[in-house]
């Protein structure tokens, strides 16, 4: 027992030993780590003191050659006014009784001969179709007025041979009478039958034809005058090929009888169109309609996008576009109704074949995009939406100076499709050189270069010295 307890106290007493031990090594080498500590602390604490705060990155610089890579342009801020719109879709259609027009058989007959074709160019007065006459009754028309024209001419024989008997007593004066008003009442059905064989078709040369005795066995079809329309759209520049002045011109666009065929009186021949004038269709919903009925009334001009148009292959479309009347109605299915803008088309010829053909620009079916205006907005700067890049709330652009680009942060009071309008607050002011495009580009480059931990607005000297941007 007395073994256990001794043993205890000799542990005990070596553990003190040690203790002291460690303890008068420390303080007697103090000299040398506490220098050392003292230096590490003093150096975290000035490290904290000389490290500046962290900022938002506002500045990039770029290259010529980067910019010429992003094709970017800068240009002058200039504050203007814009016009609020929206935008409705719409379609390019014919117009009613202007584009296309029928052409139907004046009299029942035989298709004998077709002188046009379907793409086919004709100019008014150009023929159509030789008909051969099966109508008994244009024969009887025929025959009648040449009968008519016969009994006039041996009525005025008679006339004239026994006006000398009259006057001399030998005949009474009341025959002379009833040959006269018989001359009348044939006059008159002269006059008929010619108005109804030139309703029918027939020229003045052919009704010559058939007085004197040459009846009508075949008849033309010819093509007809173009229809002249008063409210076309303004159009300053546009060169169409055609020449409307002198009637215009026609395109076959359908043919509906073939060769052979018998037709009947007022039977559809074909349909001829010209595309020069159409109308711009667009389809609007009910809640749009105030906004629509200001434009039409105010006479405000309307911004049209063409789809699916290669402008660069034609002259430059200087139109100005006007909304000409709202429809009335609403379609049930779509729940829209239809207003409509007078277009002016452009075209050109070529000829193939000895034959000439023609080329629109604007096709009906073809899809359009229209801008409605509807608020005017003053003194404010509008850039292309490009130019603009968004973070949440936020809205920033570039300025350029030399290498150099600022990030303005900048109030976004409309945009759309193709553009962005920037209140005119102060943070931009005229003649600030705005890039014009590659926002989204320049804003990834900027976050780099913070990345990267180089201030774009730094540059170092040839002595070591690092100034910022002047």
């Amino acid at each position: 027992m007395r073994i256990i307890i001794y043993n205890k106290l000799w542990q005990a007493l070596a553990y003190v030993v040690v203790i002291v031990g460690v303890g008068a090594g420390v303080w007697f080498s103090r000299d040398r780590w506490l220098p050392q500590l003292t230096e590490s602390s003093d150096s975290s604490e000035l490290a904290e003191e000389d490290s500046p705060p962290i900022t938002e990155p506002k500045m990039l610089k770029l290259s010529e050659q980067a910019r010429a890579n992003l094709a970017l342009v800068s240009k002058p801020a200039k504050p203007q006014t814009y016009w609020r719109t929206i935008q409705i879709p719409g379609v390019i259609v014919d117009r009613p009784g202007v584009t296309d027009r029928g052409i139907t058989s004046p009299i029942g007959g035989v298709v004998t001969q077709m002188h046009a074709f379907q793409g086919d160019i004709v100019r008014p007065g150009d023929k159509l179709f030789t008909l051969r006459l099966v109508s008994e009754y244009l024969q009887n028309s025929q025959s009648d007025l040449f009968k008519a024209i016969r009994e006039t001419e041996i009525s005025n024989q008679e006339i004239s041979r026994l006006r000398e008997l009259a006057n001399s007593g030998v005949i009474p004066g009341k025959r002379i009478i009833e040959l006269e008003q018989q001359l009348q009442r044939q006059s008159a059905l002269i006059e008929a039958a010619k108005q109804d064989l030139l309703s029918r078709g027939l020229t003045t040369s052919q009704l010559q034809e058939v007085q004197s005795g040459k009846f009508l066995k075949t008849v033309d079809v010819f093509a007809p005058a173009k229809a002249e329309t008063k409210d076309e759209p303004v159009s300053v520049g546009s060169t169409n090929t055609n020449d409307s002045s002198n009637g215009g011109f026609f395109e076959i666009q359908e043919l509906s009888v073939d060769l052979g065929q018998q037709v009947d009186a007022g039977q559809s021949l074909a349909v001829l169109a010209n595309h020069s004038s159409l109308y711009i269709e667009g389809h609007a919903f009910k809640k749009e309609a105030s906004n629509l009925a200001h434009a039409a009334e105010n006479k405000w001009p309307v911004e049209v996008e063409f789809t699916e148009d290669s402008a660069s292959e034609w002259p430059e479309l200087r139109q100005e576009f006007q909304i000409r009347h709202l429809a009335n109605t609403t379609d049930p299915s779509s729940r829209t109704f239809d207003f409509f803008v007078p277009l002016t088309n452009q075209s050109r010829n070529y000829e193939k074949e000895g034959r000439p053909f023609v080329v629109w620009r604007f096709r009906p079916g073809q899809r359009v995009r229209i801008k409605v205006p509807v608020e005017q907005l003053d003194e404010v700067f509008v850039l292309p939406s490009a130019a603009v890049i968004f973070e949440g709330p936020e809205a920033f652009v570039f300025q350029q100076n030399g290498d150099l680009f600022n990030r303005i942060s900048v109030q976004v009071v409309h945009q759309d499709r193709s553009s962005v309008v920037i209140a005119n607050d102060g943070n931009i002011r005229p003649g600030f050189y705005l890039a014009q495009g590659s926002a989204a580009s320049l804003n990834r480059v900027l976050k780099a270069q913070a990345a990267s931990g180089m201030r774009a607005d730094v540059h170092v000297h040839a002595d070591g010295t690092t100034h910022a941007a002047h």
